[in-house]
This record gives C-alpha cells, sequence and structure tokens, in this order.
C-alpha cells in the first residue's frame, strides 16, 4: 500500500479524499462528508471556492517563484493590505504558523539583546500551542509534545493562562516578550480574559517586553474580525498569523509594529516565503474575506451556532459549556470525545478535539445556515445516541 511510504506522525482516518467544493469534501467511493474542520481552519472559503482557483491558474501561468533577492507586486501588495487593515507596519511572509512563531521568537530575541544584555527570557503560557519546530516548541506549555525533544531552547518561563498574579511574579526587565494565543486553540478552544490581556499589555510596556499574539488559528476573520486582537481591544506588538490567509495554499506571516521593528538584511530569511503565487492566492483570499461580504457575515452564523449549541447544552447534560468566538467554537463534554467524533464521521461529519474534552467546530467562514442545522442534527443524533 502506498501509505507505508508516509512517515507514521499521524493518526489518520481510514479514508482517501479525492476532491471537494464548499463544505463538501467526497472520498474516492464518491462519498459525501461535511467539513466542518477546514483542514484545522485553513479553507476559510470551503474547498474550491472560484477566487482561489482562478488566483492559482492565473498566477501559476505567468510566475511563481523568483526568490527574496528580488522584489514581487503580490507580495508587496499583500503586506501593504496586512498593513491597512492592522495596527502593524512591517510584514515577514513565511511558509506556514510555526514559521511565523519562529520569526516571532526570533524578532523578540533580537529587540532583547539591543535593550539589554541580558534581556532574553520568554514567557509562555501552560495549556498553550505554538506548533512543532524546535522554537514554537519550546513556548508551547503542554509538555506531551516537548518531553521526548528536550533540551529546547533556553530563558524560556511558562506562566498558567488567565492568572494574573502568576504573570506579575515572573515577568521582569529580564523579559524580552509574552507570547500567548488570544483564544487558546489545541488547548480547548479557551478565550484569553480581555482584563489579562490588557495587564500582559501594561507589563510588557513596564518592562520593555513585547507583547506576541499567536492568531494562526483564531486570525485572518474565524472570530469575525480580520485579526482576533481587534475583539479584546489589546494592541500587540507582534502578531502572527497563517491558515486561513492562504485560504488552502500554504502560506504565513509575522507583522510588527514600529517599535518591534528591529530585523536588518541577513537576520532572517524563508526561501518561498512570499513566492509571487502564494501572494497572489493570498490576495484573493482577502478580498473575499474582506471586500466581498465574507467577515461581515461571520457573527450573524457565530450567533446562530452558538444559540444552537446552547439549546443542545440544556437538552443533553453530557454536554459541558458552549465557548468559543466567531465560528471558532468548542464544546467540552462528559464522554469519550474520541468516540463522538468517529461516530460524527460514520455519519458523514468531520470534527475534530482540541485539548482532552473538547469538540471543535471550524466550518468555512461562508457556511451557509441549512449547513449549520445539517452539522449540527448529526452531531445531536450522535450525542443523543451516547
Amino acid at each position: 500500500m502506498s501509505e507505508s511510504y508516509l512517515m507514521n506522525t499521524y493518526g489518520r482516518f481510514n479514508i482517501v479524499f479525492e476532491k471537494g467544493i464548499g463544505t463538501k469534501l467526497y472520498d474516492t467511493q464518491g462519498e459525501e462528508y461535511l467539513d466542518f474542520v477546514s483542514g484545522v481552519a485553513v479553507n476559510c472559503l470551503g474547498h474550491c471556492h472560484p477566487a482561489i482557483v482562478k488566483a492559482v491558474q492565473e498566477q501559476s501561468s505567468k510566475l511563481m517563484h523568483i526568490s527574496n533577492y528580488y522584489w514581487n507586486e503580490n507580495a508587496m501588495k499583500l503586506s501593504e493590505i496586512l498593513c491597512k487593515n492592522s495596527d502593524h507596519s512591517k510584514v515577514f511572509l513565511c511558509n506556514s504558523g510555526t514559521e511565523g512563531i519562529e520569526a516571532g521568537i526570533k524578532l523578540a530575541r533580537k529587540y532583547g539583546a539591543i535593550h539589554g544584555e541580558d534581556k532574553k527570557q520568554i514567557i509562555y503560557m501552560n495549556n498553550s500551542f505554538h506548533g512543532r519546530t524546535l522554537g514554537a516548541l519550546s513556548v508551547t506549555g503542554q509538555p506531551k509534545y516537548q518531553e521526548t525533544f528536550k533540551p529546547l531552547i533556553p530563558d524560556v518561563v511558562s506562566v498558567n493562562f488567565n492568572d494574573e498574579n502568576d504573570i506579575k511574579s515572573k515577568i521582569s526587565n529580564k523579559t524580552c516578550a509574552v507570547i500567548i494565543e488570544p483564544i487558546q486553540g489545541e488547548g480547548g478552544i479557551i478565550p484569553a480574559d480581555k482584563e489579562y490581556l490588557k495587564l500582559l499589555r501594561e507589563l510588557c510596556d513596564k518592562n520593555d517586553a513585547l507583547l506576541i499574539f499567536d492568531e494562526v488559528q483564531c486570525g485572518i476573520g474565524r472570530t469575525g474580525s480580520l485579526f482576533a486582537y481587534k475583539k479584546f481591544g489589546v494592541v500587540p506588538d507582534i502578531v502572527c498569523i497563517a491558515k486561513a490567509l492562504g485560504g488552502g495554499f500554504p502560506i504565513g506571516a509575522m507583522l510588527a509594529n514600529e517599535r518591534a521593528d528591529v530585523f536588518e538584511p541577513g537576520d532572517h530569511g524563508n526561501t518561498y516565503g512570499g513566492n509571487p503565487l502564494a501572494a497572489g492566492v493570498s490576495l484573493a483570499v482577502l478580498n473575499e474575506l474582506i471586500n466581498n461580504g465574507v467577515l461581515q457575515n461571520v457573527e450573524e452564523k457565530s450567533k446562530y451556532m452558538f444559540t444552537k449549541l446552547n439549546a443542545l447544552k440544556e437538552k443533553y447534560e453530557v454536554i459541558k459549556e458552549v465557548r468559543g468566538m466567531g465560528l471558532l467554537i468548542g464544546t467540552p463534554l462528559k464522554c469519550d470525545i474520541k468516540a463522538v467524533i468517529n461516530k460524527c464521521f460514520e455519519n458523514k461529519l468531520l470534527l475534530i478535539t482540541a485539548g482532552k474534552d473538547t469538540i471543535r467546530f471550524l466550518p468555512p467562514l461562508n457556511v451557509n445556515l441549512y449547513e449549520i442545522d445539517k452539522a449540527l442534527e448529526i452531531f445531536e443524533k450522535v450525542i443523543a445516541s451516547l
């Protein structure tokens, strides 16, 4: 079997998908599945959206890659749009979320080196997830991901998420950055408290440290605004994004404000980052989100989903809570969540877990109410059977 040649790094379902359209996926037998995973918050416009297909076709016929020794118009346009829709002034383009995090860590360390000989400490949150490369893993607050790969990078310190006393006791003038997900994704879809984020901003300013937001999963429209930080009223110095930025095509980015903009030529680089093809696709995605009404409708769909899921919570004691923001929604359950995921899969609904006990709902941002109804009907059927 061909799968024997792939390295054993994922626990996969026993299925091969060969095509998709919108919220639907089709396997090699022609069976249709309703996709509320969206490539783990990547396919923000669903599968094979016409704007993305057109961008791939047109740009791939002109120019795909030239390297960053030369300027390319798409990368410049993309950076301008990201800056004009944020509170940041510079963009570093890469290929993935973990690469964006690595860039943010390096930028913070250089900032620290400029502002103090011992200013090296990075503070991160327990229960967080920032990626699987060594630097990103070092600031991921889940030991199960870290143990086999130690020693990790030095001068990193963990604090409890949303714990004001803990961060106050550990931040100092030796801290160069604090990194946090505004909504913990892999940790269980747990939003940060607004007051906690405001405190982090104050403490970073007081100690001359950078505040880094990891918006890889919760950014690019998932919360109902292009950047999640706008929902919390706290502006970070650095924002790391990816996933939905390409709508299915690999691209990531790190945004920095003027204060954090300390990279010089040679400090960092990325062979494929911001190539004309990836940047061209991202431009098409952002145009759909910003200019063609997708973002404006996320909150309405979110309220609809939350209302229906909370009604199920009142009906079934197995649902402990409904939490999240926008179309990033988690439901912790009092039962075996893997059994729920598997039963939903058998009923042609794709969902995934988050944390120890939480079901994660990540539909495309252009999902319609009929598709939400259908997904939640299957979910209720499975919950009722258990």
